[in-house]
This record gives structure tokens, sequence and C-alpha cells, in this order.
């Protein structure tokens, strides 16, 4: 089975939540965003990185604003179901902008990073990294490749939402919530794409907007039905 959640910022207490135990070998769980154990490089990341690792269960993530994305960029891409990923070590994944994955006969579309609302407040190189910002050649990529399975995902998986989903929840208006061009862009995949469910992470909360898009945070879903776990 494939499931869904929303970002960790490196808390491992995350995968004590009894709700995991219930995977099986075999099964995925996807991450929206700020996986958060790939940050500093030290011992204790290190350890929690292999503890992961062993995980009956896949573990594959979207990078979201808080990465850092020079770490990242050292691991290997390999193909992992059908598409290119960082793979960071026994049974995890990182799934990279654009692609198209084929889990269990779905289409799942990925696209991470979007902008810190609080970046001035951060030291680029340390606690903020430029590449959380999606290039045009990653927005062309994106759409281009959609267009290879004429635009018929079966699941979409992004750290940032739809403008437009942004503005039903109310958040444009809210402390450090603006529309950014991924925000625009994401509104006009919704446009031109047909997909079952879009699962989002970066608002922190978990609710069905619709039975199309979902924001998700600390609960679990079923990636196929959109049913908490």
């Amino acid at each position: 089975m494939i499931y869904v959640t929303g970002d960790f910022h490196g808390d491992m207490l995350r995968f004590d939540d009894p709700k995991l135990k219930k995977l099986k070998k075999g099964d995925t769980l996807i991450i929206c965003g700020d996986f958060g154990f790939i940050w500093n490089g030290e011992k204790k990341e290190k350890a929690a990185l292999q503890k992961l690792s062993n995980k009956k269960f896949n573990i594959a993530f979207i990078d979201g604003t808080h990465e850092n994305f020079e770490l990242l960029g050292t691991y290997p891409i390999v193909r992992w179901m059908g598409a290119q990923a960082r793979h960071i070590g026994g049974n995890i994944y990182h799934l990279m902008r654009g692609q198209i994955y084929t889990i269990e006969g779905q289409r799942i579309f990925t696209f991470g990073g979007g902008e810190s609302e609080d970046k001035e407040l951060r030291l680029e190189g340390v606690s903020w990294w430029r590449e959380e910002q999606p290039t045009k050649e990653e927005l062309m990529f994106a759409a281009d490749n959609l267009e290879t399975i004429d635009c018929n995902p079966n699941i979409v998986i992004t750290h940032e939402p739809p403008a437009s989903i942004l503005n039903f929840l109310n958040l444009r208006n809210s402390v450090g919530v603006s529309i950014t061009p991924i925000n625009t862009f994401f509104d006009e995949l919704s446009a031109c794409c047909e997909y079952d469910r879009w699962f989002f992470g970066s608002v922190h909360i978990d609710k069905n907007i619709s039975s199309h898009h979902i924001a998700v945070f600390k609960n679990i879903y079923n990636a196929l039905t959109g049913e908490k776990l």
C-alpha cells in the first residue's frame, strides 16, 4: 500500500506513531516535504538515518523549504520506481521535482520546494538555501513530463498547494503566508491535469479540502482512497 503524511522536521518521535506499525514490507510512506533528517550531517543525524533505513517499509520524501539542499545534492541519483530519485540509503529515497513514479500501478507526480516566508531571519547556507525555490527549467521539465502521460497522474504529491487552495483556506492574508510563483504554477497544473488526489504538506494542517485535495501534517492517509489510517 501507499501512504502519505506531512512534514517530519527531523522528529524521530513521529516514527513511534502506532499507525506506522501497521505498515508492511513493501509498503511506501511518502512524506510531503521538510523531511528534516538531512540537515547538518552530524553523527546523531547519521545514526537516525541508519535506523530509518532499516524500516520494513519504504520511506520516500519530497523536498520542502527547510532542507539542506547542498547536503541533499551529495546523494546519488538512481532509477527507482520508473523515475529518477536520490538514494539516501537502504529503503529511503528523495523523490525529485517533476518526476513521475509508478508505485503499485499508480502514477505519482512529485514536485517539492517552495519559498520560506521567514528566509530573512535565516542564514544562507546554514539554515536556508536558494535551491528551495524551483527553477524555470524544473517547472518546464515537470510540465513536459506530465504531457508524456497525457497530464493524467493518479496522485500528485507537492509541498506547496495550488494558489486557489491557499485562497480557499483563507491563509493568503495570514501572517507570513503569501502566494508565490510555485502556488500559481500548481494552479495551472490543477486546471490542465486529471488526477484522483493531490496531497500537500506546507500548511501544517490535516484537512480534506475536497475529494481531490488533502492537506497533510500528522495524520497518515491511504494515498489511493484518501482515508486516514
